[in-house]
């Protein structure tokens, strides 16, 4: 366990898992991006919060699953 604790503490360590997380924020907010522009907004430019892209995904998943089964 010290060994362990020592190991996180060395600036190699912090500087890669720093390196690994800014990738996988961008890989997440890139596929945020993707599923945006899939979505109907007026205005069509206006700037969503991620909590509201997944919000309106589901609303427009659900209309079109509704549109279907008529």
């Amino acid at each position: 366990e010290e060994r362990r604790r020592n190991r996180r503490a060395t600036e190699k360590y912090r500087s890669a898992h720093a390196s690994r997380e800014r990738i996988r924020v961008e890989a997440f907010n890139l596929a945020f991006g993707k599923l945006r522009k899939l979505l109907p907004t007026l205005p069509p430019d206006k700037k969503l919060s991620k909590i509201e892209i997944l919000r309106l995904a589901i609303c427009y998943i659900s209309y079109l699953n509704h549109v279907l089964q008529m």
